[in-house]
């Protein structure tokens, strides 16, 4: 049996025998650009069943239908945990939602702050990011991505029992500490390039639930503070170990 070398996201069930009908963009992807042709596989994934081979049934330039077979894995969750940041260039915030997906977020929340650059967010092409990311890393789950919010709005509606990595640059220099039991309910949150105000930070520390921490002797730009944040979150209390 060959292993697919394509993964697709469908919203629809998964299950043997189960016949999924592919769109008109994923059939000029699959048939038109790939080249795939009847009988060809195809690993699908919807956020709930888990991973499924398929067979090409029909190949349309418009439409197709795929059969699955057999499930190649089950449906496996990221830890519950969030992060928050302050959008940045366009570019680059892609990047932090594509590497926060890969890295295993299983909610993504883009924040409005005194100093953020962007004003508004295309919620739909992020989440779309996020979705092209599962397929590429092989996650069974796309994480959800929320629409833009205040940092007052997200503070306030944060659950008491969430506690909250507030990456400071106050703490420059200092190693970063990471620690607890696993399995707990966690966010990270990541500020603008200007950093945060001198009444939010004063608002972040007054937070029962606030683990302030540093990042390394160097300033980081706010994408690569984000991906440095969840390796340090991951590595200490995540699915790594």
């Amino acid at each position: 049996m060959t292993d697919a070398k394509i993964r697709l996201y469908v919203d629809q069930a998964l299950a043997h025998g189960q016949a999924v009908a592919v769109n008109s963009d994923q059939a000029h992807y699959l048939f038109n650009v790939m080249r795939l042709a009847k009988g060809a596989p195809v690993a699908l994934f919807n956020g709930r069943d888990g991973e499924w081979r398929a067979e090409v049934a029909e190949a349309g330039k418009r439409g197709g239908i795929l059969i699955c077979t057999t499930q190649t894995a089950p449906l496996r969750l990221p830890p519950d945990l969030w992060l928050a940041f302050a959008p940045i260039k366009k570019a680059r915030t892609d990047f932090i939602v594509e590497k926060a997906t890969e890295l295993g977020a299983a909610r993504i929340i883009p924040v409005q702050t005194r100093h953020t650059n962007a004003e508004r967010i295309r919620q739909d092409r992020l989440q779309a990011h996020a979705l092209e990311a599962a397929e590429q890393c092989g996650a069974t789950y796309v994480p959800e991505v929320s629409d833009l919010t205040s940092l007052d709005k997200f503070l306030t509606a944060l659950p008491p029992d969430r506690k909250l990595l507030w990456c400071d640059e106050a703490m420059l220099g200092q190693a970063p500490a990471l620690s607890g039991p696993r399995g707990e309910k966690w966010a990270i949150l990541i500020g603008p390039e200007g950093g945060f105000s001198a009444d939010e930070q004063h608002r972040l520390r007054a937070l029962p639930q606030i683990h302030p921490t540093a990042l390394g002797p160097r300033i980081l730009r706010a994408d690569t503070a984000a991906v440095a944040a969840l390796t340090l979150w991951q590595a200490a209390l995540g699915d790594w170990a």
